[in-house]
């Protein structure tokens, strides 16, 4: 069987996600004949380029976008020089962040990146002229465009198919016939029996519906909808209409291979700098070879997470060599030594197991990955982590409290959180931490001690960057199966006909969580930049606050 393999816009641009090179993997070694194409980046890529800017009437952009992005897929460093003195490119809104004037004592560039990173300078620039032109598109060419999703706000929290069913019974948007136009260009070529397109994002689901449609329309091939979305969103749903767009949709779908990125065009991928903080641009700067160490979690008990569903509740791992032997297929099949683990929290016996192989082997790469803060990181094995190659990790402290960390089964404490991070650190190796607020049953007070521990992780150097999430109750997880075991109550019990994944719940909090929620956001923003450190915790809330209760 012709199996096209396609990635709909929009996900990444620095690197291709590891969906379709898992299937490749797979129906390539079933016997099948594969092609894979990642719709998002030839997108963008044709999006970004002199001529469609010429069209829309961006002059001085259009000039510009080639050269730029030869810089940002590090084929002319040369041009950073030019960038970085900002008297080559166009400034539009998105540089207001980084005034005032240049080169004065407060110029924020200077402090992230002072006269010596003049490359990774350049690259945040380069990224900001990017993102202005995608800005101008969204608001002004076509509302669906953006550079990491497509029409996402169709698809956030769609309790029923009637808006997205409507935008797709209009004509094709500017951007969507280009993105067509290379569906049809890969049909025409290949010719599938099949097209297996993977869902990962909200953002990518009307792209996928898209092409689709377009299949159903001019083709025989049968379409089979996939992927992280569906897997979520779409297991009670009730419509019909779904099938005017694909003939099946998998769920649960094992791909436990060896992941095969060939045929991805890896010289278009770009190496973007959103952020300045050296942890946060891990995600969007350099082409990281994405794969999974392990299928599902190991602990798969957290009250917030789906542990009910199969790609986080079944946990299989391979062993370490068979990780260390995919590693090298596809430092092979790449050219990249780079790797970003998706698991949803690395193993740490395995981990171990891993690193001790590559030393083993000789070899020389580096990787990163998410884990779950807990005793099992001492300092010997941070150590052997840096030496095997890890250079970052995430992990979620969540609500920085032993009450509410007992009661969502986190099975850490703050005490082994911050002992793991400080090993971390200690090795060499950066730590990004994701934190919540608003879970049931949380006091103002343990909240304003969960910034406490925040602000004293940052001043000690522990973490390097951090990111607070309002909790969301989702219909997989224990806290949403079992509400009451958690002190809430659901206030829609019936599913939606067509997205289930986030549920309403009766909150019970005597304060405004909204800002209170601002407030943790801001600060920590501040501390991620060395700023406010001293700063008395209650001057970042708008409301009144008690004082930390830690000692």
């Amino acid at each position: 069987m012709r199996i096209l393999l396609l990635t709909p816009p929009l996900t990444q641009l620095n690197t291709p996600y590891p969906a379709t090179a898992y299937m490749k993997g797979r129906y390539d070694g079933e016997g099948h004949i594969t092609l894979q194409s990642d719709l998002g980046i030839e997108v963008a890529d044709r999006v970004l380029s002199e001529e469609f800017l010429r069209e829309i009437g961006l002059e001085r952009e259009a000039k510009l976008i080639e050269p730029v992005k030869r810089f940002l897929r590090g084929l002319d460093d040369t041009l950073g020089p030019r960038i970085a003195n900002r008297t080559l490119l166009p400034e539009g809104p998105r540089f207001a962040q980084i005034y005032p004037t240049p080169g004065t004592d407060d110029d924020p560039l200077e402090w992230a990146f002072g006269t010596a990173g003049t490359t990774d300078k350049a690259q945040h620039l380069a990224t900001l002229f990017i993102e202005d032109i995608a800005d101008y598109i969204r608001e002004h060419v076509d509302p669906h465009f953006d550079l990491v999703r497509y029409a996402e706000y169709l698809s956030n929290d769609a309790p029923t198919f009637d808006p997205l069913y409507y935008e797709l019974k209009q004509e094709p948007s500017r951007v969507d016939v280009i993105m067509l136009e290379l569906l049809e260009k890969l049909v025409l070529d290949f010719k599938p029996d099949m097209v297996c397109i993977t869902i990962p994002f909200p953002g990518c689901l009307y792209g996928a519906l898209r092409c689709g449609q377009w299949l159903k329309t001019h083709t025989t091939a049968k379409v089979e909808l996939g992927g992280g979305f569906p897997n979520t969103e779409w297991r009670q749903m009730d419509e019909r209409r779904i099938y005017e767009f694909c003939d099946t949709i998998v769920l649960d779908n094992d791909h436990d291979c060896c992941p095969d990125f060939t045929g991805l065009p890896l010289d278009k991928y770009l190496s973007l700098t959103e952020m300045t903080n050296p942890m946060h641009r891990l995600w969007s700067m350099g082409r990281w070879n994405k794969m999974m160490m392990a299928h599902g979690c190991y602990w798969h008990r957290c009250a917030f997470c789906d542990t009910s569903l199969d790609y986080i509740g079944r946990y299989e791992a391979p062993s370490a060599t068979t990780v260390v032997d995919r590693m090298e297929r596809v430092m092979a099949q790449t050219g990249r030594t780079g790797f970003h683990f998706v698991d949803e929290a690395l193993p740490p016996k395995l981990l171990r197991e891993v690193a001790e192989e590559i030393l083993r082997r000789g070899l020389t790469l580096s990787f990163w990955g998410n884990i779950r803060f807990e005793k099992a990181y001492t300092a010997e094995m941070c150590q052997l982590l840096a030496r095997a190659g890890m250079v970052a990790v995430s992990g979620g402290l969540e609500v920085a409290s032993d009450r509410l960390l007992r009661l969502m089964d986190k099975g850490v404490t703050v005490e082994q959180t911050v002992d793991a991070c400080r090993h971390l650190c200690d090795s060499g190796i950066m730590v990004h931490t994701y934190l919540m607020y608003g879970f049931p049953t949380e006091t103002l007070q343990e909240t304003v001690d969960a910034l406490e521990t925040v602000r004293r992780m940052f001043s000690e150097g522990i973490v390097q960057s951090a990111f607070w999430h309002r909790y969301a109750m989702t219909c997989h997880s224990p806290s949403g199966l079992h509400p009451e075991h958690y002190g809430a109550r659901r206030t829609n019990p019936q599913p939606n006909p067509f997205c289930n994944n986030e549920v309403d719940w009766e909150p019970q909090f005597d304060y405004d969580i909204d800002a209170v929620g601002a407030a943790l956001r801001l600060a920590t923003y501040n501390f991620m930049n060395g700023l406010g450190l001293d700063q008395p915790l209650r001057s970042w809330f708008p409301i009144r606050v008690p004082k930390p209760s830690i000692r």
